[in-house]
């Protein structure tokens, strides 16, 4: 891994984490669990939920599951990590390893008991069918990220990858050679035409 790459990882990692804390900080400070406050309107309000399962509140008894899963995740990041140099592939382990922390967090520390905590979620955005925080949005926005680097062809060290189309045999993506292709009379009797 490049330093840089690693030292944006790890950032991106503390400041998901960090804001992610921070917000549930301040949630259950000022707010009573079943609070709702209006940020802007019915369109953006906190309501103040603890949540025993994963997202959408789904197997609300499995939460030692869940627990278990996310270390799983924060290992496999550590023991990845080595292989990226890219920056954009950073940003995306970034903000998943912070999200996953984030959430880990509340599951070790938060009350019932250790790994079995309940999730702090006060996001609500009107006509989603659930309620969130930051640590879901770095954790989904990674996804986001995700696609876009994987449908552009960006690798893990940030080349792209070489793409050639065999219908008209156009070099794309940096190829510098086009590839073989058959005489146009060749090509009709192997089709059968």
């Amino acid at each position: 891994m490049r330093p840089v790459a690693l030292l944006c990882l790890a950032a991106v990692a503390i400041a998901a984490c960090g804001l992610d804390q921070l917000s549930k900080f301040l949630i259950v400070r000022n707010l009573q669990e079943g609070e709702t406050t209006q940020v802007i309107g019915n369109i953006l309000q906190f309501h103040f939920v603890r949540n025993p399962g994963a997202a959408f509140s789904l197997a609300s008894g499995s939460t030692w599951i869940f627990s278990t899963i996310a270390v799983l995740v924060v290992v496999f990041i550590a023991w990845y990590a080595r292989k990226i140099r890219s920056i954009a592939w950073s940003v995306l382990v970034g903000m998943l390893l912070g999200g996953t922390v984030g959430n880990l967090i509340d599951r070790f520390f938060r009350e019932p008991s250790f790994g079995l905590g309940h999730v702090i979620d006060f996001i609500q955005v009107w006509g989603f069918p659930a309620i969130f925080n930051v640590a879901d949005s770095f954790i989904v926005s990674s996804m986001g990220l995700f696609l876009i680097l994987t449908i552009r062809g960006v690798k893990l060290d940030g080349s792209r990858a070489t793409q050639v189309s065999g219908d008209l045999g156009k070099v794309q993506a940096g190829s510098k050679t086009a590839p073989d292709r058959k005489p146009a009379k060749e090509a009709s009797e192997s089709d059968g035409l």
